[in-house]
């Protein structure tokens, strides 16, 4: 059932009442084991994983220099993701990271008017993306440009964006907080004729802080904050009954809409060679929730091991009652493998 997993997918990039009004909304979709494993959405946790970029450019730094990393996702059904980054240092240029990811739906049987079946066909989405980013003292200006394209069936999107991000780093604490506004751009080609949609734009503040003498890390990160009401009520969902026979329909409160924009993450530092994550995403939770049971939704689990000079990561993300999606990461420094050894 393809069909049923592209649905997931759907609804876990809707973003409240803005899904549906926006292209290339898989561009929200956490793309590696980390980001995955802290909640989906992160824009301060800094460490050697060259795929952070895609939480915020700014998060670009020496520990990453000469690392690739390859990602991949099993959604549900037939509907997987791949990925891969790089990150390298120049001398006067900056520091740059180039990424490419690739979300194939699997493939789907067309009919005709009269329900004759005209065979299959594929359903896919791709993203490449160059960031640059430079470090000054305690702070991190960085940006990335990025080329998207969808394709359904032969026809296709074309897209171009950029994020902005910032980040401080303090000087002697492991406290940071970043900044970032994602997926600003405009579509190049719509599918079909010349009405153009919106791209997923999303800004996003959030710290992370570990205690001196504790050994946890903690995110707290806030999404899509040019847009206060973020919450989606199903007009055809039916609610409760009073008392007497009527039914009372669900409504928005302040506080639903303020925790929907928060994402909220950890980490347990064991050692430098394992940690474990977990992550909960509010707006997940409440959008992809069945009526009379959550099925996880909103929560992910995840562990980093340093094996070797490879680093594994692994997270389990709750996005539906049925079933969940399973991220994988292996990442390596490619300078040390390829640099001669001194006699």
């Amino acid at each position: 059932m393809v069909a049923g997993g592209m649905g997931v997918l759907a609804t876990h990039t809707a973003q409240g009442q803005i899904g549906g009004q926006q292209a290339f909304p898989f561009l929200n979709l956490p793309t590696s084991a980390k980001l995955a494993g802290v909640g989906g959405v992160n824009v301060s946790s800094r460490d050697a994983d060259p795929t952070m970029l895609y939480g915020n450019p700014a998060l670009l730094n020496a520990d990453m220099d000469g690392r690739l990393a390859l990602g991949y996702v099993d959604y549900l059904a037939d509907v997987k993701q791949s990925t891969a980054a790089y990150v390298f240092n120049t001398q006067h240029a900056g520091r740059f990271g180039v990424a490419l990811t690739y979300l194939n739906y699997g493939k789907f049987e067309q009919f005709d008017a009269a329900g004759n079946s005209l065979g299959d066909f594929s359903v896919n989405e791709y993203a490449a993306s160059v960031s640059d980013a430079y470090t000054a003292g305690n702070f991190t200006l960085a940006g990335t440009l990025k080329l998207a394209v969808s394709g359904i069936a032969g026809n296709h999107s074309v897209a171009t964006l950029a994020d902005v991000g910032a980040l401080f780093k303090h000087p002697e604490k492991d406290f940071t907080v970043g900044l970032v506004v994602r997926n600003a751009g405009y579509q190049l080609k719509p599918y079909t004729g010349s009405q153009r949609e919106p791209m997923p734009l999303d800004v996003q503040l959030g710290a992370s802080i570990k205690p001196e003498h504790m050994p946890l890390r903690f995110s707290l990160t806030a999404h899509h904050l040019q847009q206060l009401d973020i919450v989606y009520l199903d007009p055809n969902q039916r609610g409760q009954l009073d008392e007497n026979g009527n039914e009372i329909k669900p409504k928005k409160t302040l506080g639903d809409q303020i925790a929907r924009h928060f994402v909220v993450g950890a980490e347990l530092i064991l050692s430098k060679n394992l940690n474990v994550r977990v992550g909960y995403n509010h707006l997940q939770r409440r959008e992809l929730r069945l009526e009379n049971a959550s099925g996880g939704a909103g929560l992910s689990f995840g562990m980093m091991l340093q094996i070797s000079q490879f680093q594994l990561d692994y997270t389990r993300a709750y996005y539906h009652a049925s079933g969940a999606a399973n991220y994988f990461t292996i990442a390596r420094n490619l300078d040390s493998l390829f640099k001669k050894k001194e006699i």
